[in-house]
């Protein structure tokens, strides 16, 4: 298996995993986007907890190799799920920091 279909597999399974737990209150879900063709990952939330809620928790592209986290809301940050199931800091963009900032996280620049 190539680099890129792995990981694929990795942020499917991370997502899947943030996506099976329930949320504390309301009435809210929470959904998977996957766009393989175009390699855009998306966690989604939807519902009502006294007014509506609806918005994206995280959103991951993989671009030239590398995973690109254009948004992250999680409490500890997909960046260390990342880690953790193998993938090096050098393929991780954190590209919800500015381009200048990205050389100070420790992360890949792009």
């Amino acid at each position: 298996m190539d680099r890129v279909a792995h990981y694929r597999q990795i942020i499917e399974r991370i997502l899947a995993e943030y996506a099976s737990i329930p949320y504390a209150h309301g009435n809210i879900d929470r959904l998977t986007v996957f766009d393989r063709e175009r390699d855009h990952y998306l966690l989604m939330i939807a519902g009502w907890d006294r007014r509506r809620e609806h918005g994206c928790i995280v959103h991951v592209d993989i671009k030239d190799g590398k995973f690109w986290i254009q948004r992250d809301g999680t409490e500890d940050g997909i960046a260390l799920e990342l880690e953790a199931a193998g993938v090096p800091k050098e393929d991780i963009v954190l590209a919800f920091k500015p381009p200048e900032m990205r050389k100070h996280t420790g992360y890949a620049v792009a």
